[in-house]
C-alpha cells in the first residue's frame, strides 16, 4: 500500500520539494567555508594574503581584524536560530565582498579576484533570500 499518496507534497514554484533547502545549504555552506577558511587565513596572515591586502593600501593588521569577524560571521550562518545574529552575518559576508570588489576596481589590483568575489557576493545574497522560516527574523507588528 502507497501511504506517500495520502501526504500532500508542498513544492516550490518551480515544482520542485527540495530545491529550496537544497539551494539555501549549497549556498550558505560555500559562504560559510569561504569565510571561516578566508578567516583563518587572514588571521594567520599567510603571504599570498598579506600581499592582497597591502596592495590594495589597507594596514596588515587589518587582516586579524577582518579575519576575526569572518570566523565569527561564519559560525553565525550555520548554528541554529540566532537570526538577529545572522542578519549581522549576512550584512558582514555582503559588506566584506562588496568592499574587496570596490577596493579592487579602485586600486586596479588583481582585477582577477572580481570574477570570485561577484560569486560569492551573489551567494551571500541567495543564502539570504533562500533562508527557512526558523532562521529569518520575526516581523514586528505595525505601530
Amino acid at each position: 500500500m502507497d501511504t506517500t499518496s495520502d501526504r500532500p507534497v508542498i513544492a516550490d514554484r518551480h515544482g520542485s520539494p527540495h530545491s529550496r533547502p537544497i539551494g539555501y545549504w549549497t549556498a550558505t555552506v560555500l559562504v560559510a567555508g569561504e569565510m571561516g577558511v578566508g578567516g583563518i587565513w587572514d588571521i594567520a596572515r599567510i603571504s599570498y594574503v598579506r600581499d592582497v591586502v597591502t596592495h590594495l593600501g589597507y594596514p596588515s593588521y587589518f587582516l586579524v581584524l577582518l579575519g576575526t569577524w569572518k570566523v565569527l560571521g561564519a559560525v553565525a550562518l550555520i548554528v541554529p536560530r540566532r537570526p538577529l545574529l545572522k542578519e549581522w552575518a549576512y550584512a558582514g559576508a555582503f559588506f566584506t565582498y562588496s568592499g574587496a570588489i570596490a577596493s579592487h576596481l579602485t586600486t586596479g589590483y588583481a582585477r582577477g579576484e572580481l570574477a570570485p568575489l561577484t560569486v560569492f557576493t551573489a551567494l551571500t545574497v541567495l543564502s539570504w533570500v533562500l533562508r527557512p522560516p526558523s532562521r529569518r527574523m520575526r516581523r514586528s507588528p505595525e505601530l
